[in-house]
This record gives structure tokens, sequence and C-alpha cells, in this order.
């Protein structure tokens, strides 16, 4: 059956000195401690590779699959899986931080990918805010603000809602506030700057801090996502989120039956909220797979919400 094919991922969790227990009390996850920070959803990274979970190629990692059977993949180049799929819960404050573009993680950080990402709003306070942006009018007076720790001066806030979606620019200063849930598409990096931590300490010492090479990557002036023209609703199932030059998001809404067509290397399906099914295999918040290449149409039956990504500018139909 082709069903076998479909690629269900057993998470992995992150501990951090900001996390919480939603993961556990939102999603159901059983996770190691009350601060739990991060789900790595979907994930073929060095710091978390998924395992298969059911299936033909059960017990297999992600990264193995993508070492050894490209074709589920579409073939694509490259030696690592491109996407990584999060959820974080972040119970305080994250530092404020920055993430470097390919070409400065390629020189800096050995061969790594730069980072650029993409957040959904699972949840958020009802007057919730999030960091992203800063104030310095150029690269001089950024230098100056960081380096005397201007921060209420130099960082930006902007209003969130659930339901809004935030695209992340390498370059660009962020962080998210206590008390929202995201879920973050992203290059498969794990690469972060640390510009300012609050001054807290992890194990009776400061969290390491990155303000040169902050300075070096951060955008001065700031400037928005040029990815205008987004959200795009194609049907009442079907909406797109973003689409750039590292990934296609999406969004399904399912209230009863939706068929889809699978034309892309590959897709990443994320479970955001209720129950259904997959061509007849059972479906609920909290579960993730990977439609794999060549896999035709695929039927999702039930009521569920669905956030969904694919490699690349590649127009969903």
């Amino acid at each position: 059956m082709k069903q076998e094919r479909l690629l269900f991922l057993s998470p992995i969790f992150k501990e951090m000195i900001w996390g919480g227990k939603r993961l556990k009390s939102d999603f159901g996850y059983e996770i190691p401690s009350d601060k739990t920070g991060e789900c790595w959803a979907i994930s073929a990274h060095e710091h978390g590779d998924c395992m298969i979970s059911s299936g033909i190629y059960k017990g297999k990692t992600l990264s193995q699959l993508w070492s050894s059977n490209k074709e589920l993949f579409g073939n694509l180049e490259g030696d690592k899986f491109p996407l990584l799929v999060k959820i974080i819960d972040a119970n305080d404050d994250l530092s404020i931080q920055v993430h470097p573009d390919d070409s400065y993680a390629m020189s800096h950080e050995n061969g790594s990918f730069g980072k650029t990402e993409c957040w959904y709003i699972l949840d958020c306070k009802e007057d919730g805010d999030i960091v992203i942006g800063h104030n310095a009018k150029n690269r001089l007076e950024l230098k100056e603000m960081i380096h005397e720790k201007r921060w209420n001066e130099l960082i930006r806030s902007v209003p969130i809602k659930k339901g809004d979606f935030l695209q992340i620019d390498p370059g660009t200063v962020h962080a998210i506030k206590g008390g929202t849930m995201i879920l973050e598409t992203q290059q498969n990096s794990d690469i972060t700057y640390r510009v300012y931590d609050y001054d807290r300490l992890s194990n009776g010492k400061p969290r390491e801090l990155h303000v040169e090479k902050s300075i070096d990557v951060i955008t001065a002036p700031h400037r928005d996502s040029t990815e205008n023209g987004y959200p795009k609703v194609l049907s009442k199932n079907l909406e797109v989120m973003i689409s750039c030059i590292y990934y296609t998001v999406f969004k399904i809404t399912v209230d009863g039956e939706f068929t889809g067509q699978m034309d892309k290397p590959f897709m990443n399906l994320s479970v955001l909220d209720g129950e259904g099914s997959i061509d007849g295999i059972p479906l609920k918040k909290g579960m993730h797979l990977i439609i794999p290449s060549g896999y035709d149409t695929f039927r999702l039956e039930g009521k569920l919400s669905i956030l969904g990504s694919c490699p690349g500018m590649t127009e969903y139909k």
C-alpha cells in the first residue's frame, strides 16, 4: 500500500532555560521536564535527528533516508535535508538574537547553512508582542547602542495574535516573548548569535553572547521581510503563508475532506489541531509526517488544521 511510504516522525525535545510544559499540556507529548522549550518535529540535523516511527522505513533516521533513499525527496541535491520544523514553547523571554545568511555561516561556521526562518503563532498572551527589528539608524549607531547596552532604545517590538505569520530573514534582530507558542519552519541550521540575554544565569554562569558576530550580520538599518503579497488564499481549504528560495509554507484546513496533489520533491505536514486521517491512517494534533516524492494524490478527512512546507519556491496547486 502506498500509505506505508508515508514518513511519520518521532519528535525530539530540548530543555531550555526559558522553556515550559505546554508541549505536554497542549500537545500531549512526553517531555523530559517542565523546562522543555523545543520540539524538533521534522529534523535531520546532527543536534536532533528524528526517527521514522511507522511504515516500511520504521526505525531509520531522517538523515539516513536522506543519504540512502534520495528518491523519496525528489532526488534533490545536497548533503543535508534542507528544512527543520520545530514547535517552540516560550514560558519566558528568549534571548535577543540574530541569524547569519548562507554566505556568512559557510565561512564562519564550518560550512553550515545560514538560517532563514518563519513563525506561525500557535498561541500568545492577549496583549502579546514579539521582538522583530531594531531602531538604530545605521551600523555605527547599532554598534554604539549594543556596546552601551541601550537595549530599550535599540529593540523594536511588534504586537502579535494567534494565527499571525512572520518571516524572519537573516540579519533580523528577533526574540520570542514569554507566553508565546510558535511553529517554526527554517533552514536546516542550528546557528544562533545571542546579542543580549537579560543577564540571566545558566548553571550559575551567564550564557555565551556573540556580540561581534551579531554586529557583523545584523541588517542596519532594519528592513522588514521583502517577501510581499502573502498570505495568499487559494481556496477555502488552502492558504500559502510564504514562498521564498528556501521553502514554501502553507496551511490546510479540513472540515470534511480535502484531496491534495503531491507534485513536490517532498511535503512536510504538522497537525496543529483536530483529528482525522490521511489516506485512512489516523491523524491527531501533534503528529508530524513527510509525504515523499511520487506519492501522487493524498486524501485528508476529518476536522484538521495542518501547517505544511516544501523546499524552495514551489508553486502550490
